[in-house]
């Protein structure tokens, strides 16, 4: 039997608050192989995601939300437990300031805590096209042990919805967290 997992999504305020909508879709649908799941925004992920998608539906996550200034968050400790943190969307300055080791709120420092206590950093990143800094920045996070997961769909499957095209980035992002799903494989 697997065991549960303990995860925390942020949220940011880069473009794509539709891939957080999805993945929290799906991690509702996965609630069989959760422990804990936790939830953190952003200022401006919560206005992109009122922008785009037209609604606060995060206010009715199942998922336990945290202020996005609350140190004392048990998402601030490594004692608390977490095995994966998954930034989705991660904004570029979220990205620097990861890169940097700057825990100036809640988001940051538990992507600190993550990859202190060699847990899964998973960055899902919505920018093109790519500086040189936000190339580098990938660098030292994926050289410090993170992981990172660009928005990019895949067409394998031959995806006929929009839901579909982007949910080939979420199986990415669900699979490398831990999560055993019913994804479209090559060549099986």
């Amino acid at each position: 039997m697997m065991q549960k997992l303990k995860i925390i999504v942020a949220v940011t305020g880069a473009s794509g608050a539709v891939y957080a909508r999805l993945l929290l879709e799906r991690l509702q649908q996965l609630k069989p192989q959760i422990d804990t799941c936790s939830l953190v925004m952003s200022d401006c992920g919560k206005q992109v995601w009122e922008y785009e998608l037209e609604n606060n539906d995060y206010l009715n996550s199942p998922f336990e939300m945290f202020n996005n200034n609350d140190f004392f968050a048990p998402t601030a400790s490594g004692s608390s437990g977490y095995d994966t943190l998954i930034v989705c969307p991660c904004t570029m300055g979220t990205l620097g300031r990861i890169a940097s080791g700057i825990s100036g709120d809640l988001i940051t420092r538990t992507a600190d805590v993550m990859l202190k206590e060699r847990k899964k950093l998973i960055l899902v990143t919505r920018e093109m096209p790519l500086n040189l800094i936000h190339i580098n920045n990938m660098k030292s996070v994926t050289e410090a042990g993170g992981i990172i997961c660009p928005a990019s769909p895949s067409f394998y499957s031959k995806p006929e919805k929009t839901d579909a095209l982007l949910n080939t980035v979420i199986d990415k992002v669900l699979s490398l967290a831990g999560f055993e799903i019913n994804a479209y494989k090559w060549g099986y």
